[in-house]
């Protein structure tokens, strides 16, 4: 899962399927990529599970699937709660040298 999106391209067309589903010729243009070049990285993040196809008129649309994210999600929660901590930590710190600094001479 994580070889999958550790590929900036699909990382990229991961991001513009958050907002909506987008056709093969619509991702090529936002990311100034080639057709070919798309439905590759779609067909790994489809087979991945990570994006579905559903056909409107003549063209497939491709849309995010979330459950794969929610597994990563999942994964990185204990990485975020540590992060916050000691993010949180910091704040405190830099509020303390901040109420302890005197303001002349800023």
């Amino acid at each position: 899962m994580f070889e999958i999106i550790a590929e900036p391209n699909r990382r990229a067309i991961l991001s513009l399927l958050v907002s909506s589903p987008q056709s093969v010729g619509e991702i090529g243009r936002q990311l100034g990529m080639s057709q070919p070049t798309v439905s590759k990285h779609l067909r790994v993040l489809r087979e991945a599970g990570f994006v579905e196809a559903t056909v409107d008129a003549q063209r497939r649309l491709y849309q995010l699937k979330p459950e794969p994210l929610q597994e990563v999600d999942a994964w990185l929660a204990p990485f975020r709660q540590f992060w916050s901590a000691h993010v949180d930590a910091l704040a405190r710190h830099l509020d303390h040298m901040d109420q302890s600094t005197p303001t002349e001479g800023r």
